[in-house]
């Protein structure tokens, strides 16, 4: 290789050195531990004690993982990408239609949601659902739909309906934004001479807006996929999320609390690294659609 051609590696060779110390090691340390019965036993003795795929196989046998742990991770990312996408969508039209002055202040108001870190705006997500001092019981207590509070925490259902209502208020702001990016290029003329032909705005959306922006709606819905499927916090810091409420258990949590809750940090890796493989799986179908896309 000559000296041309090794430069730009020259060049990136302190990132990638960043980058491998910071994402790829923990990584490979991930993979070795998942291959052993790794606990407190060993962290003191520094000794390893491998058992091949005993921690793989256990974590596919569990039984939880595939009536709790697996549904639970699997419907809320397809409710969360669903909602997601339809309300960013939904609030981009509206900011099309706007002029540039308010168009300004709803972007950069619910860019606040968005910039705001996720244990922050779950923590006000709990005090609005809290059992005896929330607004949402006062609210249905006051109007006399309850007769006393009720514990959204414990329920399956409702506890993941106030992280979805979370993780979409989170997200919605990044959908709305490059969705509105794409709108604002759709060829008006097309749109006019549809509405002339008597075409409605939803039948004008999905022939024309939507075709359009087929690119940008699969950049957002795969990359929110991606994001929904590994929701960590959202649901860790939720009262019973952290294990005390076995029932809303997600692949995330599950390798957490296995790993420094039952102190089973191989068979935490193993979670951890079948969760990797589910997004890397992901990952590389977001890269081929938009490599057929760019082909088209």
């Amino acid at each position: 290789m000559t000296i041309a051609a090794a430069r730009p590696w020259l060049l990136l060779a302190p990132a990638l050195i960043v980058l491998a110390v910071l994402l790829l090691w923990p990584l490979v340390r991930v993979l070795i531990f998942s291959f052993q019965d790794y606990g407190l036993r060993e962290i003191v003795s520094g000794d390893t004690n491998f058992i091949g795929v005993d921690n793989y196989v256990a974590a596919l046998t569990d039984p939880q993982l595939w009536s709790v742990v697996l549904p639970n991770t699997v419907l809320f990312a397809i409710a969360a990408v669903l909602c997601t996408v339809a309300l960013g969508t939904l609030v981009a039209i509206l900011m099309t239609n706007l002029s540039r002055f308010w168009r300004t202040v709803v972007g950069s108001a619910i860019m606040v949601a968005w910039a705001m870190p996720a244990v922050t705006g779950t923590y006000v997500w709990v005090w609005i659902f809290d059992a005896d001092n929330g607004i949402v019981n006062q609210l249905l207590m006051g109007a006399g739909l309850m007769d006393e509070p009720f514990n959204w925490f414990t329920n399956r259902w409702t506890f993941y309906l106030i992280v979805l209502i979370n993780v979409v208020h989170h997200g919605f702001p990044f959908v709305a934004i490059t969705v509105m990016a794409g709108l604002l290029g759709v060829s008006k003329e097309m749109l006019e001479a549809a509405q002339m032909d008597g075409a409605g705005p939803i039948r004008r959306f999905f022939q024309i807006t939507f075709p359009s922006l087929k690119q940008v709606f699969t950049v957002v819905i795969i990359l929110s996929t991606i994001w929904d499927f590994k929701v960590f916090g959202q649901v860790y810091l939720m009262p019973g999320g952290s294990g005390t409420n076995r029932s809303v258990l997600n692949l995330g949590v599950w390798s957490y609390v296995e790993s420094f809750g039952q102190n089973q940090y191989g068979f935490g890796s193993a979670i951890a690294v079948l969760l990797t493989l589910v997004l890397l799986v992901i990952t590389i179908i977001y890269i081929r659609v938009l490599m057929k896309e760019d082909e088209l």
